[in-house]
Formats: C-alpha cells, sequence, structure tokens
C-alpha cells in the first residue's frame, strides 16, 4: 500500500493510524528510494474470499480422491479419519497464537517476519529460504500431478494423446497470467472452484453412506485404528493435506482488516478443512467397507474414489468430477504462485534478497516481479524432468518424482516453518502479557510446538516411505537437505548483514507492518 503525505514515515504497506481497516489504498504510484513501485494491492480481500484462496491450496478434491486413498494403501490403517481431527486439533491450537501475533505483524513475508520477531533476525531469514524452498517445491509439484491428470483425461474422453509436460505448461501459462493480476480476481475464480469442488465430495460422500456395504459404524474414528505401529506415517501423510492453511497472513497486507481477517480465515479454514477431510475420509470406509478399504486402495490408489463414482452415478458425473479434480489442481497452483510471489516480494522489499523482487504492478497491485520468478523457476523445473522423462515407459513418471518428491519436501519444510513459528509466538506475545490470556500466548501455542516438533520427527524418520522407497536412497536425505541446507545458508547471511550492511539488518522483518 502506498505512503501518504500525512504520514512519512509509515513503512511501505503501512496504514496510517487513525485511517479505517477497510480503507483503499490511494491511487497514486510510491516509489521507494530505488525508484520502484512497491505497493501491494489495495485492501480488497474479506474473510471469505481469503478462506476459499487458504483451503484452495489444500485442494479438497485432490486431497479426498488422491491423498486419502493413498494414505490408506500406504500404511494399511483403517484410522485415517481420525488422523485429521487430531492434526486439526494441534493446527487450531497452533492458529490460536498465530492469529493473535497477525494482529500486530502485517507482512507478506508471514513465517519470515513471525519468526524474526519472535526468535531473532538471523533464524527469520534461515526460516525465509525455507519457506521460498517449501513453496516452491509445493508449487511445482503439483504440477506434475495435474500434468498427468488433464493428459489421461483428454486421452480417455477424446483420445488427444498429449505429453504430460505439454499440460503442466498450459497450467504453467494461465497461472502465471493470473499471478500478475489482481489478486481479488484470482480469489473470485478460486472461490467458484472450491464450492465446485466441496459439490462433488458431498456428493461422492452421500453416494458412499448411502451404499455402505458394511453398515454405518464409527470404524475410522476409534483410536486402537489409528495409534499403533505406522501412526507416524498416516500423521505424515494427513499433514499435507492441511498445506497451505497456514498463508492467510501472508495476505495481511491486502486485507480489509488486517488485525482480524487473516486471524479469522485461519481458523476458520483449519476447522473446515479438519471436519470435512475426516468425514471425507470416513465416507470412504463406509463406502468400501471396513473390511475391504485397505484391499481396494491398494488396488486402485488414487482412481479408487472415480472407480466408486462410475460404479455407483452417471458417466457424466464421473467425467465432471474428474474435471474438477484437474480445476482443483490448478486452484492449488495458483494459490501457492500467490504465496510464493509475496514472499519473494518480501524479501526483496527488506533487501534481504535482491531488491528488484520488491516491484508490483501501479495497475493491479500484484508482486509481478516475484510472480515472474516464480513461473521462470517452475518452468525450469517442468524443462527438466520432461527431457529426464524421455524414453520412460511409465506413464506416472511425472507423478512418482516430479509430485511426490516435490510436494513432501515442500510439506517436510513447512511443518518445520510451522514448529518454529509456534516457538516465536511464545517469544513474542511474553510481550504482550497485559493484551492475552496465559491460554493464548502460552498453553495453546506451547502444545502446537510440541505436537509440530514431534510431527517434523516423524516426517524426517517416514521420508522414504513418503516419497514412495522401499529403503533408503541418496534421495531419501538428498531431498531434505534442499530444504535445511537454504535455512543455514539465510542465517549465515543475516548475521553477514548484522556485520556487514547494519541499516538492511534492522528492517528485517519490519516491512509492511501496521505499528
Amino acid at each position: 500500500m502506498s505512503l501518504t503525505e500525512s504520514a512519512p514515515d509509515a513503512p511501505s504497506g503501512a496504514v496510517p493510524a487513525g485511517t479505517a481497516p477497510d480503507a483503499a489504498a490511494p491511487d497514486s504510484t510510491t516509489l521507494d528510494g530505488a525508484g520502484l513501485d512497491t505497493r501491494l494491492g489495495a485492501r480488497r480481500i474479506g474473510v471469505p474470499a481469503l478462506v476459499c484462496m487458504i483451503i484452495a491450496a489444500s485442494a479438497p478434491l485432490t486431497v479426498v480422491a488422491g491423498g486419502v486413498p493413498s494414505n490408506f494403501a500406504v500404511t494399511g490403517l483403517t484410522g485415517i479419519p481420525l488422523s485429521f481431527l487430531v492434526l486439526g486439533a494441534v493446527l487450531l491450537l497452533f492458529s490460536i497464537g498465530y492469529a493473535a501475533m497477525s494482529r500486530h505483524v502485517h507482512n507478506a513475508g508471514a513465517f519470515f517476519a513471525y519468526i524474526a520477531k519472535g526468535l531473532g533476525k538471523p533464524v527469520g531469514v534461515g526460516a525465509s529460504l525455507v519457506a521460498l524452498v517449501a513453496y516452491n517445491t509445493m508449487q511445482i509439484g503439483i504440477a506434475g500431478l495435474f500434468g498427468f491428470a488433464l493428459s489421461s483425461f483428454l486421452a480417455s474422453v477424446f483420445g488427444l494423446s498429449l505429453p504430460w509436460w505439454l499440460c503442466a505448461l498450459a497450467a504453467w501459462l494461465i497461472v502465471g497470467i493470473l499471478g500478475v493480476n489482481r489478486v481479488d480476481f484470482s480469489a473470485k475464480m478460486l472461490g467458484i472452484i472450491v464450492a465446485a469442488e466441496f459439490l462433488v465430495v458431498i456428493v461422492y460422500d452421500a453416494l458412499a453412506l448411502r451404499t455402505s456395504p458394511e453398515g454405518i459404524s464409527g470404524d475410522g474414528f476409534a483410536f486402537d485404528q489409528l495409534f499403533v505401529p505406522g501412526v507416524g506415517a498416516a500423521l505424515a501423510f494427513s499433514i499435507a493435506a492441511f498445506m497451505g492453511f497456514e498463508s492467510g497472513a501472508i495476505y495481511n497486507e491486502e486485507v480489509k482488516d488486517p488485525r482480524r481477517t487473516a486471524g479469522r480465515a485461519t481458523l476458520i479454514a483449519v476447522s473446515v478443512i479438519a471436519v470435512f477431510y475426516a468425514f471425507s475420509a470416513w465416507a470412504l470406509v463406509v463406502g468400501e467397507g471396513t473390511s475391504n478399504v485397505i484391499g481396494r486402495a491398494q488396488e486402485f490408489g488414487p482412481d479408487l474414489m472415480f472407480v466408486f463414482l462410475a460404479e455407483n452415478s452417471p458417466v457424466w458425473f464421473v467425467d465432471l468430477a474428474n474435471i474438477l479434480f484437474i480445476t482443483s489442481l490448478l486452484a492449488a497452483l495458483l494459490a501457492f504462485h500467490h504465496i510464493v510471489a509475496r514472499y519473494f516480494f518480501a524479501l526483496g522489499r527488506e533487501r534481504v534478497l535482491p531488491h528488484v523482487l520488491a516491484g508490483t504492478s501501479p495497475r493491479t497491485g500484484a508482486p509481478v516481479v516475484g510472480s515472474l520468478t516464480q513461473s521462470a523457476l517452475a518452468l525450469i523445473v517442468i524443462a527438466v524432468f520432461a527431457v529426464a522423462g524421455i524414453g520412460s515407459e511409465d506413464p506416472l513418471f511425472p507423478v512418482v518424482t516430479l509430485f511426490t518428491w516435490f510436494t513432501n519436501t515442500g510439506a517436510f519444510g513447512l511443518v518445520l516453518l510451522m514448529a518454529l513459528t509456534s516457538l516465536a509466538v511464545l517469544g513474542y506475545l511474553r510481550r504482550h502479557r497485559a493484551e492475552y490470556s496465559v491460554w493464548t500466548r502460552l498453553i495453546a501455542p506451547g502444545i502446537a510446538a510440541v505436537g509440530l516438533i514431534t510431527l517434523f520427527g516423524l516426517i524426517a524418520w517416514n521420508f522414504q516411505v513418503l516419497i514412495g522407497l522401499d529403503q533408503a536412497t541418496v534421495l531419501t536425505w538428498l531431498l531434505p537437505c534442499t530444504v535445511l541446507i537454504p535455512g543455514l545458508i539465510g542465517t549465515l547471511w543475516a548475521l553477514w548483514l548484522r556485520e556487514r550492511r547494519p541499516a538492511t539488518y534492522a528492517g528485517i522483518g519490519a516491512g509492511g507492518e501496521l505499528g
């Protein structure tokens, strides 16, 4: 947001004291000392739109159709529905402190800014590079699944034989165009897609409960069906379904009420995701039968939902579900693209990364340089995997490599960031004892920190399983290192800045604050 003449010293992105939370940004162009426009878009995003953007990143139809059956198949546990409630409870506790801190920290770098303010700037800068790698791998990995899904659909329905990478490039182009335009336009499109996804899954749930070959029971929610050997892998798989829920604070410079919108949207999104995924996973257990669900999931994998629909619904509805599965992936690609673009923007604005990354469009307010940078990275990786897949006879190549490797690496990094953020909330809110209860500033984030640190350990321990390997290989340690090493580099870079560029170091984590 631009500065105003009455508040010349306010940081870029600020709304001057006394300004209504939903006041629009001035129309005049704001240039920083380098002659660069660093305004984000006017405050157009409300709670409903932000909830849709958060849920879109988790891709509901993709999770229910792909993630849930895969979890059943790999772990052999029927307690997957309960895993969503357990994780939802931990993330709700996380969200309580996260929402409280979001009232004070308004920065498009979210995790980076929170950790910098709660655990120190060196750790914050290290976390910023972890976030960039994690969100980029999530976004680019999903492109592999999108390419496979669209290619398969066109071949089966229209007889068109297109390579997966060409289909992935189609999504890349659409996302790239939307990424440099107004974010509220993307929010409206994502809202339509998310609503359609929910509708399809609800129809599937209803059909599953009506079919119920072994009757309706509470199977899937019993503790002894989850908390047995293999629970670590089950929780590690299920947490991927929540990835992106924390993105609300990233838009805190673009929401109507920066002190409340992100916090409310995050709490609503976590609650909806946890309950909806738990119910749908339970419906899958009921629809297939408790004694059959593991075997059927292992036989059909991510196709299980569509096989069920083909057996119990008209052909046109199966085709519709397939189309919405593809658009679900497109929505997730767009949501993560917006997140990455804003991280680049935030780090460029504070000169942790090259300042040119802070450039925004005077017309749309989009972080256009960050958006184009993310698109360039995605294009390079898709091209590398397209070349690597030449000669491969496995149609699942982009799924078992690009999608599986990258999205699980991203989840590894994001859970680490959430654990650090919980600790940062504890450190930050202790300075606001008069504002918040012991529950908000200590107990909730403390329990969340313990839960998330434990979960991070489980993901690290089960990483081999998550990327589909029967035994440890070089990928077992190489992929996690692609997340951890940038974090170490970022911390060392911050220490260098402290010694050589103290003015830059002093401003780390401060961009976009309201004060």
